[in-house]
């Protein structure tokens, strides 16, 4: 029926065009000629773009296949680690993998790191999570008190992620390691005092945040030690309401005298804040830290020697954004009684019990809106040679052995 009124439509319009022709109406039947030719080739390039268009979405693209990554039936898709490992078969698998990647190695760009790092469910969590502790190392090298860690760690396995920010020159693993094995995340250079330090907190901080079961994130150094178990320590975390980021008004020319002016509107002197680099943040508070770019840009124009960045950018951003869910103190210890442009550092012939039991119970502080002598649960800086003592002593002072 078509093809019959197509075949009588064509008839009728060659004789209109012989008849205007005759009448000197030529104009016209060209014009129409024009206006149907052009309205065929629209109707036939839609049809070309729509075809085209649905084979894109309906291929085994890698991005797009993604949105079958949960589905069981769905093929192994080859794609990068943002989205999933693709060494994985099964589509709980994928999801496990998504949600607490077992290999921590990528090959992401930190825009791309930061950008995934901020995502957050709006959901409950699909699975059974059980909350873990990220221990985040930002060292320049090896760790030379790991046998110490070991102890601390051991028989906690599922309580605990660990990443490694080390320098680039050091590539090596420590084979009689396992808790630190392959625990080393993608670095870039660190230089001391300049914004490159507070990226690769950063850095650290969104590889932790990759795994959806860490709550808590500590940053710490080589040198730092634990001062107590690890039952203690996690319990301690896990259950506080506030966050652990060092955060003061400084009057003195190394706190306010350090403030550029530049920096206002964005950051005013009344907002300017001294705190440690060393710090312990919930996860809510870890994902703003990573999602931040209106301060981080601030103070990585106007924050530079002899204003500090890891000293002044964290204790500033947690007091402009979360004011309420903040401790304003460290629980990292640091000697700085010696003075000068770093603390002081610990040797073999400091170690005693007497010493550690004053790190552990010397002092007052606020814990979940009580008064508490349980104030730090880590120390530093702490040399290579106090392993030996620290061995020694730790397991029966800290309770190691009856974890």
């Amino acid at each position: 029926m078509t093809q019959y009124k197509v075949t009588v439509f064509a008839k009728q319009l060659s004789v209109r065009i012989k008849r205007e022709v005759r009448e000197g109406k030529f104009l016209i039947a060209t014009s129409m000629i024009i206006f149907l030719s052009m309205a065929s080739l629209v109707f036939f390039l839609g049809m070309f773009i729509n075809n085209h268009v649905r084979n894109f979405f309906l291929s085994e693209d890698p991005y797009f296949s993604q949105l079958n990554t949960f589905s069981s039936s769905a093929p192994t898709p080859q794609c990068s680690y943002i989205f999933c490992n693709c060494s994985l078969s099964s589509s709980h698998s994928k999801l496990r993998d998504w949600i607490a990647p077992e290999n921590i190695w990528h090959s992401m760009k930190d825009e791309e790191l930061l950008w995934r790092a901020s995502m957050v469910p709006q959901m409950e969590f699909p699975f059974n999570r059980t909350p873990k502790v990220a221990f985040m190392f930002l060292s320049r090298g090896s760790l030379p008190l790991a046998p110490l860690w070991e102890k601390f760690f051991r028989g906690h396995e599922g309580l605990y992620s660990i990443y490694i920010h080390s320098s680039l020159e050091f590539t090596r693993e420590r084979p009689a390691s396992p808790v630190f094995y392959n625990r080393r995340i993608p670095s870039q250079p660190v230089q001391w005092g300049w914004p490159t330090m507070i990226d690769a907190e950063r850095r650290l901080l969104a590889n932790a945040l990759l795994d959806f079961s860490n709550e808590r994130f500590i940053l710490l150094s080589e040198t730092c030690i634990p001062l107590f178990n690890f039952p203690t320590i996690y319990n301690y975390l896990i259950n506080s309401s506030q966050s652990f980021v060092g955060s003061f008004d400084d009057p003195r020319p190394v706190g306010r005298g350090r403030y550029n002016k530049r920096m206002w509107p964005t950051v005013s002197l009344s907002d300017w804040r001294k705190g440690s680099q060393w710090f312990e943040v919930h996860r809510k508070l870890a994902v703003e830290i990573v999602s931040d770019k209106k301060y981080y840009s601030i103070f990585k124009e106007h924050c530079n020697p002899p204003c500090y960045m890891d000293e002044h950018y964290l204790a500033t951003l947690v007091t402009k954004l979360h004011p309420e869910i903040n401790s304003n103190r460290s629980v990292t210890w640091v000697d700085w009684s010696r003075g000068g442009p770093h603390p002081s550092r610990f040797v073999r012939k400091d170690i005693s019990k007497e010493f550690l039991n004053r790190l552990r119970h010397g002092f007052n502080c606020t814990y979940n809106g009580g008064r508490s002598s349980m104030c730090f649960l880590f120390a530093r800086k702490f040399h290579p040679s106090t392993l030996e003592p620290l061995l020694r002593i730790a397991p029966e002072l800290f309770g190691f052995d009856h974890q």
